[in-house]
């Protein structure tokens, strides 16, 4: 009866109630930090453009397939007990869903879902990787193998590393991106714990030679660790075929959610971590913590319809990178593809525009999402630390702009980012006087500049 009582009550009441100071404080956030229009159009940190701009910037994040909306709802409104709850449907419905994300995920990479342990993202996952088996290995294996290129949580992991005493070999790579595999054998020492090579690069979408990276690792007897977060879902991999000890995965790269990852761990032979944080002992021990039903739910829709639609969304990616391309040179001169052209995933194309600088040239791009590099470092003034390890001058560098294509871009907005980006470069390259030297036959190169 009482419950009769508190629903008609509920029913009465307005929707609406007010909030505590400071969830109203939250619930409107000061102006400057939401977009308003103003009705001629749209105007946040002091830009102003006529809407939206259109999307390309899939390598930064992707936007949520509504078909994973669909899959994670249910676990949001109504199927909410917690997985670890062992006594009641509540629970244990909640576990089920999150075992079943667990074999979709492990299904995508040919693993075992026993060997998937669930993170917050593949930042957290490579720190585990990186930090866990060389702590936990510490006593016979000092020293770790990397690439110039890795993402920045990797390579910052690395000179953690430094600080406790490992040794870090930090291998250079060709100027098509890829690593010297013969170079890679010879840095392999008797107390190497570990080579980390990222799959698929985040700036320049280079494929790294994953297969023969792992026999060399098999061969020596150490463990592979990947940061495949750029691969999964765009290109197939297969843990056994490329011998990988330990695999970094994230949701919101593939069209599913922020906030959730994967760890891939070989069972056999075994690979061993030391936990970078201390709980519940949830996820084996490896990663305590409530496991977050609605966004691993997520993940595990987003592999399995990565796993149907993978070869599709592929041939269309690369005719709109085709289109994209073309569309650019067959109108500008100076247009420079950075990274291997033949080994790389084709939603992502890095290109430097000579004569033009780099920060107008973003600027002037603002009715389209793209940026100069990495989301995790595009906010420092220094040029892409991925592209002076290819031995691009620091001048052209500083011009690169990734555009990234994904399974929603269309012909249209291609049409709409070709348009808008060589009007913008020819405005840009009108205001520069070396573009007109460059006109006029003037090696730029030989000039002996002075300072004054």
């Amino acid at each position: 009866m009482a419950s009769k009582h508190l629903t008609a009550a509920l029913r009465r009441t307005s929707p609406f109630r007010s909030f505590s100071t400071a969830a109203a404080t939250t619930a409107h956030p000061p102006p400057e930090a939401e977009p308003y229009d103003d009705g001629e159009g749209i105007s946040m940190k002091g830009v102003k453009i006529a809407g939206r701009p259109l999307y390309l910037d899939m390598q930064a994040t992707s936007p949520l397939d509504p078909r994973v909306h669909d899959a994670m709802l249910p676990y949001n409104l109504s199927r909410y007990g917690n997985p670890h709850s062992r006594t009641h449907l509540y629970g244990w419905e909640s576990d089920a869903a999150v075992e079943a994300a667990r074999a979709q995920v492990a299904s995508l990479i040919n693993a075992s879902p026993k060997e998937i342990v669930f993170t917050s993202g593949a930042t957290e996952a490579n720190n585990i990787s990186v930090k866990g088996v060389m702590n936990f290995y510490k006593d016979k294996k000092r020293h770790v193998i990397t690439t110039q290129t890795e993402h920045k949580c990797v390579l910052d992991s690395c000179r953690h590393l430094q600080q406790q005493g490992f040794d870090v070999t930090y291998l250079p790579v060709g100027p098509d991106g890829l690593v010297d595999l013969d170079q890679l054998r010879s840095a392999v020492r008797s107390n190497t714990g570990l080579v980390s090579v990222m799959m698929v690069n985040n700036e320049i979408g280079v494929i790294q030679p994953m297969e023969e990276i792992g026999k060399i690792c098999k061969e020596f007897n150490v463990p592979l660790h990947t940061d495949a977060a750029q691969a999964l879902g765009k290109v197939p991999i297969d843990v056994e075929k490329m011998n990988v000890s330990l695999m970094s995965l994230s949701g919101h790269k593939i069209y599913g959610p922020k906030g959730v990852g994967a760890l891939y761990m070989r069972r056999r032979p075994r690979i061993r971590v030391e936990p970078q944080m201390n709980g519940g002992g949830q996820e084996r021990g490896i990663r305590s913590g409530t496991v977050p039903t609605p966004l691993v739910v997520g993940m595990g829709a987003a592999c399995e319809l990565a796993m149907r639609e993978m070869e599709y969304d592929e041939r269309r990616i690369n005719k709109l990178q085709e289109r994209l391309l073309n569309g650019i040179r067959a109108r500008l001169d100076g247009v420079v593809v950075n990274g291997s052209t033949e080994r790389r995933y084709v939603g992502n194309l890095n290109l430097s525009f000579a004569y033009v600088e780099g920060e107008s040239l973003l600027m002037g791009l603002k009715e389209v999402a793209v940026s100069s590099g990495s989301a995790c470092t595009s906010a420092s003034l220094e040029p892409s630390y991925v592209l002076r390890a290819l031995g691009v001058d620091e001048d052209m560098a500083h011009t690169s702009i990734r555009f990234g294509i994904g399974r929603f871009t269309t012909e249209a907005e291609i049409d709409r980012a070709i348009e808008l980006t060589v009007n913008q470069v020819e405005k840009l390259r009108e205001m520069s006087p070396l573009y007109e030297m460059v006109k006029e036959g003037i090696d730029i190169k030989s000039i002996q500049w002075t300072q004054h």
